[in-house]
């Protein structure tokens, strides 16, 4: 197994976890991710400490109760595949959530560090951009959840979903030093999903200009690529719809990447 690779568990533990990256697991600074999994009923709750959070409904509904709000019984997609925008939930830090799961539920709990400049608020589908990205083979489907033009002191949160046979974060692009305006530094996870999560995959390659991290991953339903450094294309294969969720935090919210000189000719 990679590095770059986090798989789930096979079973969540008693607070609905079935997988968890931290700065300290993942040997960086910003990113925490968790996904849980929930039965009809089921509750947890967390506090944001000094982080600020996007809790995602990746499937399901719930009730999500913060320290001065509520949202009743909201999400409305069983599948993240009928590709309806999802709903989330953005809090600052010193606060809490509690989520009780009115079905069956797939939460995605994205965490970075926050200076408590918003409040808590709901991020309904109304809310989210849907776009399309690339052409031909290289065309997606972004659902801008907590873009840069959004209000969050650290975070983006961006779905995707990338068509079987197509290629995602291509042409390949990076985001891993700080020189503004070219560039800034952003940590980045990718949390996988497929159309056919028994047998589907995805191939992501990770890797860097002098080739010192050059890793060609196979990515399976429900795991996580951890991208510190370097650029990060994806594959989806024929016969696999692709979904991912990035989280991507750094000292400067701004997202100002540099292509890979050797195929930016495709944006042309």
């Amino acid at each position: 197994m990679s590095n770059y690779i986090v798989s789930p568990d096979k079973q969540s533990n008693e607070q609905g976890s079935v997988l968890k990256l931290t700065p300290e697991s993942a040997g960086w600074e910003y990113i925490g991710f968790e996904v849980l999994k929930l039965t009809p009923g089921q509750k947890v709750r967390q506090e944001t400490e000094d982080q600020e959070v996007v809790v995602v409904l990746v499937s399901g509904k719930a009730n999500v109760t913060t320290k001065e709000k509520a949202f009743e019984n909201i999400g409305e997609r069983m599948s993240v595949f009928e590709r309806k925008p999802a709903y989330s939930v953005y809090l600052p830090p010193r606060d809490f959530f509690e989520i009780e799961a009115t079905t069956e539920a797939e939460i995605a709990v994205c965490k970075a560090p926050g200076k408590g400049t918003y409040e808590a608020r709901l991020i309904g589908p109304e809310d989210v951009e849907v776009a399309k990205r690339g052409s031909g083979s290289m065309q997606r489907e972004i659902h801008n959840i907590l873009p840069e033009d959004k209000p969050a002191d650290s975070l983006f949160v961006i779905e995707v979903f990338t068509p079987e046979g197509n290629w995602s974060s291509y042409p390949p692009h990076k985001h891993d030093e700080n020189k503004l305006p070219q560039e800034t530094y952003l940590e980045e996870t990718y949390y996988h999903k497929n159309n056919h999560p028994e047998k589907g995959f995805a191939i992501q390659r990770l890797y860097t200009d002098d080739l010192s991290l050059n890793e060609n991953l196979t990515v399976k339903d429900g795991e996580v690529v951890i991208v510190p450094k370097g650029y990060h294309p994806v594959s989806a294969p024929p016969g696999y719809d692709l979904y991912y969720m990035n989280v991507m935090a750094g000292p400067v919210r701004t997202w100002k990447f540099t292509d890979d000189k050797d195929h930016e000719w495709l944006k042309k």
